[in-house]
């Protein structure tokens, strides 16, 4: 009896350790293989994750410009505090001609609008008034943007230099729209990783 009741209990605990296994595999799983990217720049790095579930070519896109380091040396060239800060336009690298703003990679993508909110640290696709028209521009949310959802191609979000976020949208603005930084904010470069 002694011996039927150890087999059993040796039974449920690996049937346990399985099932906790399983259970483990799978919460990683969804995260394994996410792209992520560290956006290094003058005042610190953010690391984004991005969601090639719903804007595969849009995601595809960022990591081929990083790969060829087209980022490198562009600047946050709009910020305007609790709405979003913007870069990624070739125009705004030191020594470029044109307006910051009005540059892209040559090509413009599909858009691919989703579900995904426009909230604070959400990454998202800049373009102008026609909806395929995003390039290399992207600007990450500084605070609720929900009038841009279903609008704009929301790609992935900040998990990692809210702070920079915070500091980077913090720094004095004029123009017009009161969205021309007063200090260059530099993207150095765009770092590609793994998700952990």
């Amino acid at each position: 009896m002694k011996t039927l009741r150890l087999s059993l209990l040796s039974a449920l605990a690996v049937v346990a350790a399985l099932t906790l296994s399983s259970c483990n595999q799978m919460k990683d799983s969804s995260a394994a293989g996410t792209p992520r990217a560290i956006i290094h720049t003058n005042y610190g790095d953010m690391t984004v994750e991005f969601w090639p579930d719903v804007a595969p070519r849009t995601v595809d896109n960022f990591l081929k410009l990083s790969r060829e380091k087209f980022y490198n040396g562009t600047a946050f060239h709009r910020i305007i505090k609790g709405f979003m800060i913007q870069g990624g336009c070739p125009n705004s690298k030191i020594g470029a001609r044109g307006i910051p703003g009005t540059g892209g990679p040559g090509y413009q993508i599909k858009a691919e609008f989703n579900n995904r909110a426009h909230v604070k640290g959400v990454l998202s696709m800049a373009r102008s008034s026609d909806p395929d028209s995003a390039g290399s521009q992207f600007f990450i949310c500084h605070g609720d943007a929900s009038f841009l959802n279903n609008k704009y191609t929301a790609f992935g979000k900040l998990v990692a230099g809210e702070e920079v976020l915070n500091k980077i949208a913090n720094v004095v603005c004029v123009g017009p729209e009161g969205s021309t930084p007063t200090e260059r904010v530099e993207i150095t470069g765009v770092e590609l990783v793994e998700a952990k």
